[in-house]
């Protein structure tokens, strides 16, 4: 072969290897910027959570802003002087979907401080009744002693009146009841802030001050529910806020955050060596978009159970008792709606040991289910006053529970007067208490000293 024919084949195959490297290099760099591509990607959308997570925590507890709330009357609550006369009204928007119902990781809130010794200043309560003894179980070394109460809101004409009167005065008929027990848990039904911009599509729109929550700590509440229709009415900036003045002040918080994991994550305390978890969730949502979302703020919505019912189920392995609160039913109606019973009865078979309801703002019944207590409706607490008289019923359910679960239910009757709860006695308490029994299940009695029992 001629040497210029074997110089022709050794530049063709130099060519050939030279076009095989290229191949390959190019392939590789396209790996390598895919690979970078996804990293990048990760730690981006990682980075947004953990900012969406931190801006609440990292805000100062003192934020305002100058936001007018739209549509009210400047009491930030209600639309004029004619609402101050019936309570709210929305009605009940089932969402066209439920947004990211992955199941969520329970995270573990650090334990507020331990209940003070002493009593707050005690006037006693208008009808002669003693709330501070005689409670659901008087054991007290194997078990826990739980109160949980209803609608709180701290907005329009309530807010003027404790402008008045004091921070302390939803609290002076209460005496040490809620210093002397192990665990209070009440519904805050309104965002707590300076700032936030007013929903304009509700006709109810609630705004408290961060000045409301030092008394309210200093009563003795420990965990407030804030998965209800209203917690969003001042908008994302102002949920941020509640939670910041919320940690502030030492209350613990369940049913809404800054995604989903937030909001359907159980909230952990521990009392006389027991483990209790508690989560909240509303059935009752005025818009989609509330719904907390992947790496969205808002509720922990229960129109479709699948999340909190996981939720519940994974509590159940850490906890010794697990308790759920619930935004449900219709409002002041004392009938259940078939969604209450439902859910109540999936929380349970999900691993629940208690489980109470509100939002009706009017007491419903109690039942016994596979041994578990449910509490329908716990009625108004601290909230504006109704010419709905039965609005005006409403009581402290107490609970003695076990670290096995096992609980014992006791009702302390109250009239929920503007901006204050007044404990009742005598034929009035009697009263409140004969319509419970009457609304619950047909098993169900309560004795003169409110303690429920399942015939």
């Amino acid at each position: 072969m001629p040497p210029s024919r074997i110089e022709e084949r050794k530049a063709l195959k130099k060519k050939r290897r030279q076009s095989r490297i290229r191949a390959v290099t190019a392939i590789n760099l396209i790996l390598l910027f895919m690979i970078f591509a996804m990293i990048g990607y990760y730690y981006i959308t990682e980075g947004n959570e953990q900012i969406s997570r931190q801006m609440a925590a990292n805000s100062n507890a003192g934020v305002t802003g100058t936001d007018s709330d739209p549509g009210t009357s400047g009491n930030a609550s209600v639309p004029g002087p004619a609402a101050q006369v019936q309570q709210e009204s929305e009605m009940e928007t089932v969402p066209e979907a439920e947004p990211d119902t992955s199941a969520p990781e329970t995270v573990q809130t650090t334990p507020g401080p331990a209940k003070e010794e002493g009593v707050l200043e005690e006037t006693g309560p208008e009808e002669g009744s003693d709330t501070s003894g005689d409670s659901a179980d008087d054991t007290r070394s194997d078990s826990v002693i739980l109160n949980f109460v209803g609608d709180m809101q701290f907005s329009g004409k309530v807010e003027q009146l404790l402008q008045e009167k004091g921070y302390d005065y939803p609290y002076k008929r209460l005496g040490s009841l809620f210093k002397s027990d192990d665990l209070t848990v009440g519904n805050l039904e309104t965002p707590v802030t300076n700032g936030g911009t007013g929903a304009a599509n509700k006709t109810y729109v609630y705004k408290s001050s961060p000045d409301a929550l030092p008394e309210l700590a200093a009563a003795g509440m420990n965990v407030v529910n804030l998965a209800n229709n209203h917690i969003l009415d001042q908008g994302v900036s102002g949920l941020k806020d509640t939670l910041v003045h919320l940690r502030h002040y030492g209350i613990l918080y369940m049913g809404a955050g800054m995604n989903t994991k937030e909001a359907y994550a159980p909230v952990y305390v521990k009392r006389n060596g027991m483990t209790i978890a508690l989560l909240g969730f509303s059935r009752v949502i005025p818009e989609v978009s509330w719904h907390a979302g992947a790496n969205r703020a808002g509720v922990a919505g229960v129109y479709d159970p699948a999340a909190a019912v996981q939720a519940i189920r994974k509590a159940s392995k850490k906890a010794d008792l697990v308790i759920v609160t619930t935004h449900w039913g219709k409002e002041r109606a004392s009938v259940l709606e078939d969604h209450q019973s439902e859910l109540a009865h999936a929380f349970i078979d999900a691993g629940a040991d208690l489980v109470i309801g509100s939002h009706p703002h009017v007491l419903q019944g109690l039942e016994i289910y596979k041994g578990k207590w449910i509490a329908y409706s716990t009625g108004n607490f601290i909230f504006s006053k109704s010419v709905t008289e039965a609005t005006q019923d409403t009581a402290v359910f107490q609970a003695s529970c076990t670290k096995d679960g096992a609980c014992a239910m006791k009702l302390i009757p109250c009239r929920a007067e503007l901006g204050q709860p007044v404990p009742l006695s005598g034929e009035k308490a009697a009263k409140i208490l004969k319509k419970v029994e009457n609304m619950s299940s047909s098993n169900i009695s309560i004795d003169s000293k409110g303690r429920a029992s399942a015939g």
